[in-house]
């Protein structure tokens, strides 16, 4: 049996546990992966004893609960340093700061575009607050090449956490078409091309539930 089990949200939806999913599988952990529909009647029975106050994801690990994605990725993470880049304290610190500010900023992106893995492509009219937070999110991926290793072709060189606190973006301005840049464009698609991604992709198609808040025209 796995010493992990992550609970996550609708795969179509849940951006903050494909966050957690997403690095989890980085680290290539065995972990057992339990799903529970949110917004549904018995969503608050489905995770009652857990002290996640009925939020997902949650990771369990021996007596331990950790929920919040910033603080899974961290703390596995901090299991498995040698997985976890990219390294050198300053772009460890710059890394922190695109994690930092992705969790908590971007209010009309979220809003605006949520997360809707299997939308079929196609535009919506976006806000001009929206605009502007889509081109601070490409200044960001633009800043942290300045602190990459080279290794390969993530934000940070290697696969960082700020990758995977940044997937969910990746689908919002793919899925709505959103313009951005040639780099940007890039990096998109190279996203959408993770073996995890696909895998995700694939199991959110195959669940059956709609959440028609989360949907947009």
């Amino acid at each position: 049996m796995s010493k992990f089990t992550l609970v996550i949200g609708n795969k179509n939806y849940s951006s903050w546990s494909l966050r957690a999913w997403l690095w989890m599988r980085h680290l290539q952990l065995d972990f057992e992966e339990r799903l529970v529909r949110l917004y549904q009647q018995e969503t608050p029975l489905r995770l009652e004893g857990l002290f996640s106050d009925t939020r997902v994801p949650v990771l369990i690990h021996r007596d331990l609960e950790v929920w919040d994605s910033l603080a899974i990725l961290e703390y596995t993470s901090a299991l498995f340093p040698e997985k976890a880049l990219p390294a050198g304290v300053e772009a460890h610190a710059v890394m922190r700061s695109l994690c930092a500010e992705m969790h908590s900023g971007f209010p009309h992106l979220r809003d605006e575009l949520p997360m809707n893995c299997r939308r079929e492509r196609r535009s919506i009219e976006l806000s001009d607050a929206c605009k502007a937070e889509v081109k601070r999110i490409e200044a960001l991926w633009q800043y942290a090449q300045k602190y990459s290793d080279h290794h390969d072709h993530w934000l940070f060189g290697s696969f960082s956490m700020a990758d995977a606190m940044f997937a969910p973006v990746v689908f919002r301005l793919d899925r709505y078409c959103v313009q951005v840049d040639a780099g940007s464009r890039a990096y998109i698609e190279r996203m959408l091309a993770h073996p995890a991604m696909l895998e995700w992709v694939e199991a959110s198609r195959a669940e059956p539930w709609v959440i028609e808040e989360e949907e947009r025209a």
